[in-house]
Formats: structure tokens, sequence, C-alpha cells
């Protein structure tokens, strides 16, 4: 039908061009040459003038109403289909009508089967716009074997050779109303052996079993692969959605806590190794929550102990007549293995002592109590038996001297009774003199207390090894005089030991400088500048070990 209303266009367009003279001579020629083709044919050509050529001459066709534009293809004109050319220029107006007939249609593609217009209207309710149908046959017209009404879908060569239909929908202009466009249908009815026949350009029956049974082969190939990809398709879609719908419920189910749901892991893809991934991570999630619980518990448990490792130190006390004493005690973990003590012996003596238990953390914090409780009960037992041989005793009478050494060596016995093998602690016991102020201590393997006499540092003596190792150790004493102006620093192995970020300690030299050049100042000062000074030389916030220092300063 394209093909049609171009060469219409092609005349309209010459018979616009021609000369007015020659105007009656073209549209004669070109009626002569269409009569044959397009039967009913009716050509108009008006010019500005208002003079009219016609083809043929007694026909009533008129100029469409105004508004119809330059167009070509189907009008609805009178309620019957016409194919119509309408163009114009400066000089002329064409107008050429075809009349489309059920022959004319067929005519477009022969032997493809039926063609129709139908009307469609989108509102149920409208009647009108139903009420058109194909021209009725002219004269001229070439029949096509077929008497009228008869069907033109071709008959079925094989039981293969089923029946198609297909059409597409045309915007058609009203003649009467321009601007209107109706709907219409452009359909086909006719059986496969219909386009072979053209595409393939079969003149005989022939070969068109065999054409068909290839389509169908096709046919059938082709549906059995949508088929399968469909199936492919609409499985792996499937395995995504229910994957994806584990995998949210899972989130929400752990998101509402509980941990111990898991993905039924299903295949070996790459979705089943993400469920499996995401099974670990909750299996390591809720391993990692039990450990939090832990810690948490114990961090409690800790925080009660530092507390009661708190109760267990001595209460802060300004020292003994001419003795000032003050200590610091800084933990490096939540507890502290180390061990200091000071206890009035009456009022002329004071018993000072300070102690390292091997290792860290609650065995230690554990072994430091257990240690603190057997100096206390042994030093007890002395002062009673001090008091019960004082008894009727006149005055002036002295009490005997405590042994630092008999001390130290039953609490060596009495630790290595109630420990275990591998517990043992350094320490150093001393007692002090208020009346001669004399110092006696017995030293079993602690760091050597410095002395700062008169502008020197004096290490202390060691009289012994460790308490609680060995049950056969035995422990000297000696003694020192304490005169006015002398500084004691008893500390344990997190003052020298601290290491700075070049690996270097801050040992036990440079220790004595800074005691020298401050051993002017007050015992609580002094303390709190070792300690000060030590941290800093770690440069980190969190200790390396236990800091405990004891400065005693006689004034």
């Amino acid at each position: 039908m394209d093909r049609r209303v171009s060469n219409l266009k092609q005349v309209s367009a010459s018979l616009v061009r021609a000369q007015p003279q020659n105007r009656v001579e073209a549209v004669r020629r070109a009626g002569f040459i269409f009569r044959e083709r397009f039967p009913g044919l009716e050509m108009l050509v008006h010019d500005q003038n208002g003079k009219e050529v016609r083809y043929p001459e007694d026909s009533a066709l008129q100029m469409p109403p105004a508004g119809h534009r330059d167009s070509a293809g189907i009008v609805i004109r009178d309620k019957t289909y016409h194919l119509w050319v309408h163009t114009g220029g400066p000089q002329s107006e064409v107008v050429v009508m075809v009349p489309v007939t059920r022959t004319f249609l067929q005519s477009l593609v022969p032997q493809l089967g039926e063609i129709q217009l139908t009307p469609i209207s989108l509102d149920p309710r409208e009647t009108r716009n139903l009420d058109v149908r194909l021209h009725a046959p002219v004269a001229g017209e070439a029949q096509n074997g077929a008497p009228p009404g008869a069907s033109t879908i071709p008959q079925a060569v094989s039981a293969l050779d089923l029946r198609l239909r297909w059409g597409v929908f045309l915007p058609v202009p009203e003649w009467a109303e321009p601007g209107t466009l109706r709907r219409i249908f452009l359909g086909v009815s006719t059986r496969i052996s219909g386009p072979l026949k053209i595409v393939f350009s079969v003149e005989t029956n022939t070969d068109i079993p065999v054409l068909i049974t290839v389509f169908t082969g096709l046919a059938i190939i082709f549906l059995l692969v949508e088929l399968v990809s469909a199936y492919i398709g609409i499985s792996l879609s499937r395995t995504i959605t229910e994957a994806v719908g584990d995998l949210y419920e899972a989130t929400v189910r752990i998101r509402e806590g509980d941990l111990g749901h898991r993905i039924q892991v299903k295949g070996n893809d790459q979705l089943a190794e993400l469920g499996t991934s995401f099974n670990i991570m909750a299996g390591n999630l809720e391993r990692l929550l039990e450990s939090e619980k832990v810690r948490q518990r114990l961090e409690a448990e800790l925080e009660i102990a530092r507390e009661v490792q708190a109760q267990l130190h001595p209460r802060e006390m300004s020292g003994l007549g001419s003795l000032e004493v003050r200590s610091i005690c800084n933990a490096a973990r939540t507890v502290s293995g180390d061990y200091f003590d000071y206890q009035a012996m009456g009022e002329t003596r004071l018993a000072l002592c300070i102690g390292d238990v091997a290792g860290k953390g609650i065995s230690a914090a554990l072994l430091m109590a257990t240690l603190q409780s057997a100096m206390r009960s042994q030093l007890r037992h002395c002062m009673e038996m001090s008091q019960a041989a004082s008894v009727g005793m006149g005055e002036g009478y002295a009490p005997p001297r405590l042994s630092t050494a008999q001390l130290v060596s039953n609490l060596n016995q009495q630790l290595y009774d109630s420990t275990a093998p591998e517990k043992y602690a350094t320490f150093f016991f001393s007692v002090y003199d208020e009346q001669t102020g004399t110092l006696s201590y017995t030293n079993a393997g602690h760091l050597s207390p410095v002395l700062i006499h008169q502008g020197k540092a004096i290490p202390l003596d060691s009289n012994g090894m460790v308490v609680g190792a060995f049950p056969f150790a035995r422990y000297g004493e000696s003694q020192v005089r304490l005169e006015s102006g002398d500084l004691l620093v008893c500390y344990t192995d997190g003052i020298t030991e601290p290491e700075n970020a070049y690996g270097e300690m801050f040992g036990e030299e440079r220790l004595m400088e800074l005691l020298l050049a401050n051993a002017g100042r007050s015992a609580g000062e002094v303390a709190a500048l070792l300690v000060e000074e030590a941290t800093k030389w770690t440069a980190s916030v969190e200790l390396q070990d236990d800091m405990t220092v004891i400065v005693a300063k006689k004034v």
C-alpha cells in the first residue's frame, strides 16, 4: 500500500508543476496510465483562478474541507475507505482519490491471504465510529478468481500449515472532519504457507510442505529454547530471591538478638558461599559477644578485687617521730602485684616493708594479699611475745629487739607451705627505732633501697634470696643509722626498668642522680617526682609494670 501511495504522490506532484495550458492533457495522461492499476481513480486539479480539471470528466470529486494539510494514505469519505493524496502549491491544488475495495485490498499482496480493514473504538458505548466499510466494487476491477464474498485464505497444504493472524493499527483522518483521526485495524488472515510462498518465491505447492516442516521445526526449537531459557531464568531468579530472603530474615533475627540463627546452605555456587560466610560471621559474632560478656564479668570481678586490694593497703600516716613517710602505688593493671606496708609497733618503733610478687594480675594480687597477711600475723605474734615478756617488769624495762631476719625466715617458710612452688616474691623488711635512730632490715632478693646520706647515694645490703621459693633459705640482718636530712627510698622494678622508644631502661643510675638532685625536698614531693619521671620516660599512657615507691625522710 505504501508503494501505491508513493506512485499517487508522484502523479500529484507532476500535476502541481504542470503549466495551466498543459494541465488538462497532463490529467488525461495520468488517468490513462493509472486507470487500470487504480480502478475508480478520480482526480481534481484546482488552480488559484478557480478553474478545475477533473478525471474522469464526469467526476463529482470536490476539494476537501479547509483544514486538511498535505497528506497521503487512507481517508474515510462517506463512511467508506479511500486511498488519497492531497497536495498543493502556490498555483494549484490536487486531490487524487481511489476507492478501497475488497479486490483492491487483496491485490496489495497477492496470494498472501485475506486482508481486512476494521474500525476500532476505545469507547464500547460508541457505535458511530464503527459504521465504516469497504467501498463497493467498481468497474474495471480485475477479479482474483474468487467469487465475491468468498474467503481468500490459502488452503492448508499439510497438517502443519496452521492459520496465522496479525495486523497493525492505523490512524485514519475523516474527510468531513479535518483534524479528526479514527483508529483502524489493518489485519491479515493467512496460513504459514502464504508468507513462505512469497518469501521463497515458490510457484508450486510441491516444496511448501518441506518449507513448512523446516519452519515448524525451527519454531519448535525456538520455542524449546525459550522454554528452557524461561525455566533457567525463573529458577535462577527464585534461587536469588530465596537466598536474599534468607539473608534478610537472618539479619533481622540477629538484629533482634538471636545470634544462634543460621542459614540453611544449599548448593555450591556463590550464593551458597555467601550463606556460609554469613553463618561463619554469625558464629564469630556469637563467640565475640560471649567473650565480651566474659570480659565484662572479669572486669567487674577485677574492680571488686581492686577495691579489696585498696582496703589492704596501709592507711596514710605522716610517720613516726622525726621520720616522715610517704608512699605511692600505681598498678599497671586493675590490680597490682606490688606490696608495701608500714605499721607502728608501739610509740617508738615503726615496721616498714616493700615487696614485688612474681607475675601480674589476679594471681600476683592474691599472692600479695597472702604475703601481707603472713607478714602482719608474724609481726603481731612478735609484738604479743614482746608484750608478754614485759608483764611484771619494772619501769625502764626495754622490750627485746625484733629480729627482722627471723621474721623473714618464718615468712618464707609459711609462704612455701601455703603456695605453689613457682610462687615467690622479693621482700624488704625493716624496723626503725626512733629512740636510737637505727634502721634494722633484711633484704630478701629485693632491689636495694637507696639511702641518701651527706650528699651520697648508698645502696643497702642484700641479706638473702626471695621468699616462698625454698624452705632452706637463710636470711641475715643489717643495721644503718639515720641522721637528720637522710632520705631512704624503697622502690620496685616498675621505677627502674621501664623502657623508652629506643629500648633504654630508666635505670638505677638515673634514679640516684634524680634523688641526689632533689634530696632537699619533702618525702611526698620526692615520691611524686620519681613516679612522674619514670612515667615520662616511657612516653606511654599505659604503664609497663606496677610502680611502687616508699620514701622515708629523717627531719
